[in-house]
């Protein structure tokens, strides 16, 4: 039976994050930690199938700044208030991960936070469902996959793949993810990986 490591927040806190300064657009995600039964789990949403931009995939309450949000955390945190419901105040932030690039030209942030257990809303515009998903079976090698793809512009890409009760998180989730663990667990993505494209 797989056990789950222990998850070290502290390590984000403690973390000095790689800047994305040169794309084209800047945007921002909430990683939500949620801890329930006593267990670490991460909240996702999985993308209405109506949206231009990767329909039906799983990621994280996010999206592109605005002129307005004074910095990542507040469009994570604003973002995951329309997609979700989340009231800012709810959510005690402990930082951030590196930003990655994306093939569609944006830096990304991701922001760290804990945010409580309970029932969230869906805005149905954007968000066709509210997954969590449990840490443990994120961390499980039996449920983890990856892929080296040739990309036009960046040449070789490693596509990481989550396969966790039902769902697929793989893309610049699947990026962010592999980031999360490796800097809160002991999880070690293959070597042999592409750090920047996701």
């Amino acid at each position: 039976m797989y056990r789950p490591m222990d998850l070290d927040l502290e390590r984000v806190a403690a973390y000095d994050p790689r800047a994305i300064t040169d794309e084209r657009h800047d945007a921002a995600v909430l990683v939500p930690v949620i801890d329930r039964d006593g267990e670490s789990h991460l909240l996702f949403t999985k993308r209405a199938d109506h949206l231009g931009e990767h329909p039906g995939q799983m990621s994280f309450p996010g999206g592109g700044r605005e002129p307005r949000d004074a910095d990542s955390h507040e469009t994570a945190l604003r973002e995951a208030n329309e997609e979700i419901a989340l009231d800012p105040a709810d959510a005690g932030i402990v930082g951030r991960l590196d930003d990655i690039r994306t093939i569609t030209e944006y830096a990304v942030t991701p922001v760290v936070a804990r945010v409580p257990d309970r029932q969230y809303v869906p805005d149905e515009s954007e968000v066709a469902e509210i997954v969590v998903l449990p840490v443990s079976g994120l961390l499980d090698p039996d449920n983890y996959e990856f892929e080296a793809r040739d990309h036009p512009h960046y040449g070789e890409i490693v596509i990481h793949y989550f396969h966790v009760d039902g769902y697929t998180v793989w893309g610049a989730t699947g990026r962010i993810v592999v980031d999360f663990l490796e800097r809160t667990t002991d999880w070690r993505a293959p070597e042999r990986i592409d750090r920047d494209i996701a």
